[in-house]
């Protein structure tokens, strides 16, 4: 097992991006103002983060994904810390994510994880997306903001 830092010129993995993220045109505009990790078994990708700076003291998650057959093993957590050690040894203050209202089990680990929420932003989804998002029986709508003071 091994987190790596994609090379600007290596190509994510959309697949997985697009799992957190079903906004291609979104997903391409944070990869090229961020860093993109992967974490990989034995060649195979199996989760991805991307982080982006938002100011000198804070850097956000913008994505974190997991392979579907290797979800609820631990491997989000795995990638939560390693996100959250990135930005610590890089200087950063403060570390946030933002994930949907209906995103139950991500906002679970997020503040098991030692974030907070910060914000809603009200109807986000509805605002970014063309397609209704629908996780747990519940409409994707508004953006909750979480946050972790890393210093």
């Amino acid at each position: 097992m091994k987190i790596i830092k994609l090379q600007h010129h290596e190509i994510p993995p959309y697949d997985l991006l697009l799992l957190a993220d079903p906004s291609y045109e979104l997903v391409e505009a944070y990869i090229t103002d961020g860093e993109c990790y992967v974490y990989k078994e034995n060649e195979d990708i199996i989760g991805v983060f991307v982080i982006v700076p938002l100011s000198e003291v804070t850097v956000e998650i913008t994505n974190i994904a997991v392979r579907g057959d290797r979800q609820r093993q631990g491997i989000g957590k795995k990638l939560l810390q390693e996100a959250i050690k990135v930005a610590k040894s890089s200087g950063y203050e403060w570390i946030e994510i933002g994930t949907g209202n209906s995103s139950i089990g991500q906002l679970a680990l997020y503040q098991k994880c030692g974030f907070r929420i910060s914000d809603v932003i009200k109807d986000f989804f509805i605002q970014h997306y063309d397609k209704i998002i629908m996780e747990n029986g519940i409409q994707c709508i508004d953006m909750i903001r979480l946050r972790l003071e890393i210093q």
